[in-house]
């Protein structure tokens, strides 16, 4: 009988110690990464503090399992890999993909300091014509792979892509180095990167892609096997 009340109270007091948030997330759940666990390999990624929004939008997804059997639909070599369409889960070949997701938006959440990295995980989005403010799909997300960058094709980057805009410094090491893809920073919400297994990104960006209607889709599916929060190492 002791040990039971005492088991109770200790339950208690983990729960009061780790209240619920209104957005349903406990508040332990903002110091844990995720884990995303695909048919290619392993990746671990850590969101940005600095985009609550969109940090929170994701960790509540993961935790419902919305990603699980979730497809790559969407992959570009020397670019990214996009992933987040739940009509993905039972898409056959010849299916549509890139529409799917929930009935609402995330607003833009622009940040200096998160660039297009190689491993940096951001939000896809419909396109400026259609969405002036840049919001992001509540689901889709890409993470990017990129290429490597010389002195040069940064300038280029910056006169005919950014129009104008310099990157910082720090930034244009990274990319001349790690790599990344530089014409996308400021214009989509980047809310977190991957920490931990940067080569599954080239291997999933190298899988054949093609067919008629679908010329980014894989040949083969690339799938989310489950996507879980765990403790940050």
């Amino acid at each position: 009988m002791l040990n039971r009340i005492i088991l109770l109270v200790t339950c208690v007091a983990c729960v009061y110690c780790n209240p619920r948030m209104s957005n349903g997330l406990r508040k332990n759940d903002l110091n844990r990464d995720v884990e995303i666990v695909t048919t290619k390999g392993t990746m671990i990624i850590r969101l940005s503090d600095s985009t609550p929004v969109h940090r929170d939008n994701f960790l509540k997804l993961v935790k419902e399992h919305y990603y699980d059997s979730i497809l790559f639909h969407r992959v570009i070599k020397y670019f990214m890999v996009q992933a987040g369409d739940p009509n993905s889960k039972q898409a056959k070949p010849s299916d549509q993909l890139g529409d799917g997701g929930l009935p609402y938006t995330l607003p833009a959440e622009f940040r200096t300091s998160l660039f297009h990295k190689k491993g940096a995980i951001a939000a896809a989005r419909k396109s400026d014509n259609e969405n002036p403010q840049k919001a992001s799909s509540a689901t889709q997300f890409y993470i990017v792979q990129g290429r490597v960058f010389t002195d040069a094709g940064l300038d280029s980057v910056e006169t005919f892509r950014l129009k104008g805009r310099k990157l910082p410094a720090a930034h244009r090491t990274v990319y001349k180095t790690l790599g990344g893809s530089p014409h996308l920073d400021q214009n989509y919400t980047i809310f977190g990167e991957v920490i931990a297994g940067l080569n599954v990104i080239d291997s999933i960006a190298a899988v054949p892609t093609g067919g008629r209607d679908n010329i980014d889709r894989p040949l083969q599916d690339v799938r989310i096997i489950r996507a879980r929060l765990v403790k940050r190492k």
